[in-house]
């Protein structure tokens, strides 16, 4: 019997902690790190979390095409840069509109990376809104059944 307690104490606080398991919004430099259950989720993820929200879903969908933009922009800027000052260090002589062209890029690209922050942000409000308001929708009931000798529980929601 106490077997059969502690697995109907299990099964209830799983259920209910998979009904509540929002995503977690941390400001940091540059944006925000996003968290589910203490774990540290990407853009990919997120999209895979948020499935069964459409709202939410196209909006990280939309940011995470921001992020791929924001990344490759960044990524050539950084190069753009990088190779006139390794030029530089190494005593060659420096292609510096190079170095300038990878400025504007980055400049391009932090606009984009805005853009993903706010949505993302949007997002995750959404889905955040959604569980909640499903979370507490969860109301268990729990009768006992006695048929003869067996005796048994059932919880219906």
């Amino acid at each position: 019997m106490k077997k059969i307690a502690a697995i109907i104490t299990t099964l209830l606080f799983t259920s209910i902690s998979i009904n509540a398991q929002k995503i977690e919004m941390k400001k940091v430099f540059g944006g925000y790190q996003f968290t589910q259950s203490e774990k540290t989720i990407n853009a990919n993820q997120m999209q895979e979390i948020m499935k069964g929200n459409q709202e939410a879903l196209e909006l990280i969908t939309s940011a995470k095409k921001n992020q791929t933009w924001a990344m490759v922009l960044g990524t050539a800027g950084g190069a753009l840069i990088g190779y006139p000052l390794g030029t530089a260090i190494g005593g060659g002589d420096p292609e510096w509109v190079l170095a300038g062209a990878g400025v504007a890029l980055i400049a391009i690209s932090i606009p984009i990376v805005k853009g993903f922050n706010k949505k993302a942000k949007n997002a995750v409000e959404l889905y955040n809104a959604d569980v909640t308001s499903n979370a507490y929708n969860f109301n268990p009931s729990f009768n006992f059944n006695i048929k003869g000798a067996n005796l048994g529980l059932t919880m219906s929601f």
